[in-house]
């Protein structure tokens, strides 16, 4: 199905579906006559000598020099090349796509000032599968993602590298295989190609989509460990959280508890401890915290998506030119810095869980690191090891980007947000946190297959689900494999599909 963009509806579902998933787009007729109607008043402007950004005057600390007719019709070319000034390795064509999808909703506005050409070539780049090569890292954040947005536009001059069929090519070329035209740039084209935390904000709302899948399968992980441990149901009540009243810990709370519907342990057969360790019976007010503050994440990521994140930004119903900063990235990288944040937070939690399913002292009877002969095997001993180095690694990327600004362009850009850092390191963190949860999922499911009792029905499904990709640990092996093979089963989401199947839409 088409996505419509419009400059005001596009979600972080929509975004995945374009970038990840390849949906066809299109630019809404309304977004198109706007576009054309802003550019009438630019080129109204421009013949009037009106004096306007990056239009017809220089960049940055440049800003006060004011160009010739035949420089303006230069500059937009060069401002590209030295801004494509990135390094090091390509950014993930998910993460571009959902840039360009980005920087056309806010062109679908009206207020950008470019030549209609440049944003519909961005729609045919996504619907003929032509992807840019960005360098992910040399963005600070501000003044948008310059140097990964210049890059981009270098194939609106028919240069650049791209990805087009399953290939790496020459700009050039990649267009005339796709028949895209090269549009060029004229006045303004290439300042409002870039002047956007486009990229940053597009890493964020995949980032987003991938943190709420990860606390719904941190939920069920909680629940096969605290199945396990034969825990207290009492705390997984909603009435209790509802009392207290926050929305994430209200969820989190019916979730677990939906996973362990038709367990023994919720029916009284089973003797069961008063009160239980925090790291299992605080689990949904602390994934609760989590789900708030994404949640509180992705609010701020769906208004930028949907905003006007550029400079100059033109006004056709006033004739006015406006000159500020609405390409800052901090409102996307200060709440995408909590986020970060909460994953690892989660990630600690669940390790706990794991050290108990693993620790004789506290394991409930369990055996010895889940060995089948302790002494002679250790069982899962080493995989708390590798699952405390992903962990230290998380504490140290959870330190927050958007307090970390260095002055530029002499000053004139003197405060930046540092977004893209704070983009990549979620990056690094959702990756350690499959690997974290994977190692807790199958240390879970080793402890349920000692148990003689029925665990609940969403628990029973985790479990089977698991043993399609790892078998039960009888005599030791190298771990490296499980635990590889379970950090890819929880990037897939494949977990949370069957568990869903099975006991319905998990909150």
């Amino acid at each position: 199905m088409t996505i419509t963009l419009d400059g005001s509806s596009l979600t972080v579902e929509k975004l995945v579906a374009i970038a990840r998933h390849n949906e066809k787009v299109e630019l809404a007729p309304e977004a198109l006559e706007r576009i054309k109607v802003c550019r009438a008043m630019l080129e109204d402007k421009l013949a009037k000598k009106e004096i306007m950004y990056g239009t017809n005057t220089g960049i940055g600390e440049f800003s006060e020099k004011i160009l010739t007719d035949d420089q303006v019709k230069e500059f937009q070319k060069y401002l590209i090349y030295n801004h494509a000034a990135g390094i090091g390795e390509p950014a993930p064509i998910e993460y571009v796509r959902a840039a360009l999808a980005g920087r056309i909703n806010v062109h679908a506005h009206g207020n950008s000032g470019c030549r209609p050409e440049i944003t519909l070539t961005f729609v045919e780049m996504l619907n003929k599968g032509l992807t840019p090569v960005v360098c992910q890292k040399g963005s600070v954040g501000a003044s948008g993602d310059l140097a990964p947005m210049a890059q981009a536009a270098l194939l609106l001059l028919g240069e650049g590298e791209a990805y087009f069929g399953g290939e790496r090519l020459p700009g050039q070329e990649a267009m005339r295989r796709a028949g895209i035209p090269v549009p060029g740039l004229q006045a303004r084209d290439g300042l409002a190609a870039i002047n956007g935390s486009n990229l940053l904000t597009a890493m964020s709302g995949i980032h987003i989509y991938d943190m709420e899948r990860f606390l719904k399968q941190a939920e069920i992980a909680a629940a096969m460990s605290i199945e396990a441990l034969m825990g207290n149901t009492k705390p997984y009540n909603a009435k209790l959280h509802e009392l207290r009243g926050f929305k994430g810990a209200i969820a989190s709370a019916k979730n677990i508890a939906k996973m362990m519907e038709d367990s023994d342990l919720t029916t009284g057969k089973l003797k069961t401890k008063v009160q239980d360790a925090y790291s299992m019976r605080s689990t949904p007010q602390v994934i609760g915290t989590a789900r708030d503050a994404i949640g509180y994440a992705r609010t701020q990521v769906e208004i930028e998506l949907n905003g006007v994140g550029d400079n100059p930004i033109f006004i056709p119903e006033l004739n006015l030119t406006l000159t500020g900063a609405n390409f800052q990235g901090s409102p996307v990288a200060l709440p995408m810095d909590m986020a970060g944040a909460a994953i690892t937070m989660v990630c600690v939690l669940s390790e706990r869980r794991l050290n108990r399913l693993t620790n004789p002292a506290l394991s409930q009877g369990l055996p010895d690191f889940l060995a089948h002969e302790p002494g002679f095997y250790s069982g899962l001993m080493l995989s708390q090891y590798t699952a405390d180095h992903l962990i230290v690694e998380q504490r140290i990327l959870s330190a927050p980007a958007s307090i970390q600004s260095i002055p530029a362009a002499a000053d004139q850009e003197d405060f930046v947000s540092m977004g893209m850092n704070t983009a990549i390191k979620n990056g690094q963190i959702l990756e350690n946190a499959y690997g974290i949860l994977g190692i807790e999922l199958m240390a879970a499911a080793q402890a349920l297959d000692f148990r003689k009792f029925t665990p609940g029905k969403g628990t029973q499904k985790a479990r089977e689900t698991i043993r399609k990709h790892v078998d039960h640990l009888e005599v030791d092996r190298p771990l490296y494999n499980d635990h590889n093979k379970m950090m890819a089963l929880v990037k897939s989401g494949e977990i949370l599909t069957e568990v869903e199947k099975t006991i319905g839409s998990m909150i």
